[in-house]
């Protein structure tokens, strides 16, 4: 089957010059399309551990899943029988178990190539839509960090807060979703013609019919059929996380060991010489070349001058991937830093003791008065010439939203005398997104700011300093820049 295809950078450009205004939507599908795989499967897998499903429900959906593309009248029965357990819950306390389900298993499969998508739609001003038939717990955990207003999906009907173990009108499934965006497109003066629409399955043949710009992702074997007849070019998304592959395990593990081996060897040679901080150097030099080499991970970086223009410094980075971010700060960086991590992490076994001894500053983020104390070895460390590098987020983010900034790093720069670099990280948490067991290969694309002078800086000076460098981040992330990037090999 010949199948046009787009790459997602291509598209993004089209977008980019494409019309503006909240005429123009772009509709996305919610399981198989933002994400990789199924909500319901992080659902299924709660339910079935807390002993909520029955036999019968169980054979229904085994059946279901073996029968091929349901019908509008199978998916409605199916799920029916779903919801029925749910008599007598509050929606409110399955909005938070949704929102549980999404940070600690959904997250994780999110496509980035899609984030990038509605992203692009939203600085076009288009009306951003998700369209699914999955239930506002499944997909608002979702829409929130998206940033999507518009959310079209299967309601469940409620009495008071009380749900009725009922679905409420009609799912969006096949032509039930068609038929609901294009009610919102008459509501809302949206013209469809000139509209987008993202979808995988074979189910979601009549939605992508009814928009002029249909875009089939990673498409099932009919929606590829219709695809290659009506000539619809399609995009491919990620990889499948759901082969069985050894190479991730294999990989991820070489890396961790090649940490630990590294920590061996500074510390070796820093009681051989007398000197923990050569170690330190040592470590982490070789720490981030080898890693880098048996995670077959490449770095591409913008202004990488920047990392040694003024030393010491405080470096910041955008958390999403304690390994990878590790592996990049110290491929960058190379020597002459330390970092500041989260009290719990000093706690972590193996971890905790290395990151003690090469000097980290672990703070509790629960106590202000014990965060402003355990900066002050901090910035001894940095009067004495070594550099801090830290999260001003605080902590990973599940997603590539950007998280708010604490003033903390701006506080120990300003205290120390020493400039902030802004470290922006594209793609780490793509390569193995928190909570992930294991990572991808692939290339990492940074770009380091010039050095943010902080001397004379006041309390004022600050809070503007934490808006402007966060903003600094959120348009880097919006625009990447196109200068010459270096690939760092070393």
């Amino acid at each position: 089957m010949d199948l046009a295809r787009t790459p997602t950078d291509e598209l993004l450009v089209q977008i980019g010059h494409g019309p503006k205004g909240p005429h123009i939507a772009a509709i996305f599908d919610f399981d198989g399309t933002l994400i990789d795989g199924y909500s319901a499967t992080a659902l299924y897998a709660h339910r079935l551990r807390n002993f909520e499903i029955g036999t019968a429900e169980a054979v229904r959906t085994v059946r279901a899943t073996l029968g091929g593309t349901l019908t509008e009248a199978e998916f409605t029965e199916l799920m029916a029988g779903g919801v029925r357990g749910w008599q007598g819950r509050l929606e409110e306390d399955l909005i938070e178990l949704g929102e549980r389900l999404f940070a600690h298993e959904v997250a994780g499969s999110l496509f980035h190539e899609a984030w990038r998508l509605v992203k692009a739609h939203q600085r076009r001003g288009h009306t951003v839509i998700i369209a699914t038939s999955a239930t506002r717990l499944q997909v608002l955990p979702l829409a929130d960090e998206l940033g999507v207003e518009h959310v079209l999906c299967t309601r469940l009907e409620q009495e008071n807060g009380v749900l009725t173990g009922r679905i409420e009108g009609r799912p969006l499934w096949g032509e039930g979703k068609a038929a609901a965006v294009r009610a919102f497109a008459d509501e809302h003066a949206i013209d469809l013609a000139n509209s987008h629409a993202y979808a995988n399955g074979n189910e979601d043949i009549p939605l992508l019919e009814s928009v002029g710009i249909p875009h089939p992702v990673n498409p099932q074997p009919e929606l590829a059929t219709v695809a290659a007849q009506a000539g619809w070019p399609v995009l491919g998304f990620g990889t499948s996380s759901h082969r069985l592959d050894p190479t991730p395990v294999v990989r991820t593990a070489a890396m961790y060991g090649s940490l630990f081996a590294a920590a061996g060897a500074g510390i070796t040679l820093g009681v051989l010489r007398g000197d923990r901080r050569l170690g330190v150097d040592l470590a982490t030099s070789v720490f981030g070349d080898v890693a880098g080499a048996l995670g077959d991970l490449r770095l591409e970086v913008i202004g990488e001058h920047h990392v040694w223009s003024q030393r010491p410094a405080v470096f910041f980075i955008n958390h999403q991937s304690t390994l990878i971010d590790f592996v990049v700060t110290s491929r960058l960086l190379r020597h002459g830093f330390t970092a500041v991590a989260k009290k719990e992490l000093q706690r972590t076994p193996l971890i905790g003791q290395l990151f003690s001894m090469a000097g980290v500053a672990f703070v509790d983020r629960a106590d202000r008065n014990s965060a402003v104390e355990s900066l002050r070895p901090a910035v001894d460390t940095l009067k004495k010439g070594t550099s801090v590098v830290m999260a001003p987020e605080g902590t990973r983010s599940p997603t590539p939203r950007l998280g708010p900034f604490k003033k903390g790093g701006f506080h120990l720069a300003a205290q120390a005398g020493v400039p902030i670099v802004p470290i922006v990280i594209r793609n780490a948490g793509e390569i193995m997104w928190r909570g992930a067991k294991t990572a991808k290969s692939g290339t990492i694309q940074v770009v380091v700011h010039p050095p943010i002078p902080t001397e004379g800086w006041t309390t004022d000076d600050i809070d503007g300093a934490v808006h402007d460098v966060r903003q600094l981040y959120l348009d880097t992330l919006d625009d990447w820049p196109t200068g010459h990037a270096t690939e760092v090999n070393r």
